[in-house]
């Protein structure tokens, strides 16, 4: 065989996806529209996380609208990973209608809640696909979901440490304004055990 035909024979086997790019191992097809659902959940919670830091700036809380217009570019962040690794294994991105967010909230209680719950149902697709990678033997993606696992067991840690700050302000004005500055700086991790390592038994 000469190299000619080598290579016309190599451009012929190569497989490509829908959109004609090359395609080195195909994605099942559950988990491929898991990953598409996925995909639109961050494009959802981008618009949601948006929606909350238009109510929080309405009401002169900018701390509190700062952490949710980061929390949104967060999102928005995630949903462009999705959409480069499905690019990257040679598959066409399905973008899907967006519900419109909700913007009517009682109390800021009642935002963290509704957001601690979205992140809740976040971890539980990416287990999910995680599953169906395992399942389906695909490493590349399983590989690709390690760190946002990792990532989105923080994130929920890090909203029912906000939610349980905020529920215990309640009505207090003063308080919220308290929480509102620390949000404003930077500040809404939560406690960590770690420096007790320091401490000598």
């Amino acid at each position: 065989m000469t190299q000619s035909t080598a290579a016309k024979t190599a451009l012929s086997t190569v497989l490509t996806g829908p959109a004609g790019r090359a395609l080195a191992e195909p994605i099942a097809e559950e988990l491929l529209g898991g990953l598409q659902h996925h995909l639109n959940m961050e494009r959802q919670a981008h618009a949601n996380y948006f929606a909350a830091a238009i109510w929080f700036a309405e009401r002169e809380l900018r701390g509190f609208a700062r952490y949710f217009r980061e929390e949104s570019q967060s999102e928005h962040s995630h949903a462009a990973q999705f959409a480069e690794y499905l690019i990257a294994r040679g598959q066409s991105v399905d973008l899907q209608a967006l519900e419109a967010p909700n913007q009517v909230w009682e109390s800021p209680a009642e935002v963290f809640a509704t957001s601690f719950l979205m992140e809740a149902d976040i971890t539980a697709s990416l287990h999910q696909l995680y599953a169906l990678g395992e399942h389906a033997s695909d490493v590349r993606t399983t590989v690709f979901l390690d760190p946002m696992v990792d990532q989105q067991t923080q994130a929920e840690n890090e909203f029912a440490y906000l939610l349980g700050r905020v529920r215990f302000a309640g009505d207090d004005k003063s308080a919220l304004l308290v929480i509102d500055n620390e949000l404003y700086q930077g500040q809404h991790q939560p406690a960590t055990l770690k420096d007790l390592s320091l401490i000598h038994i």
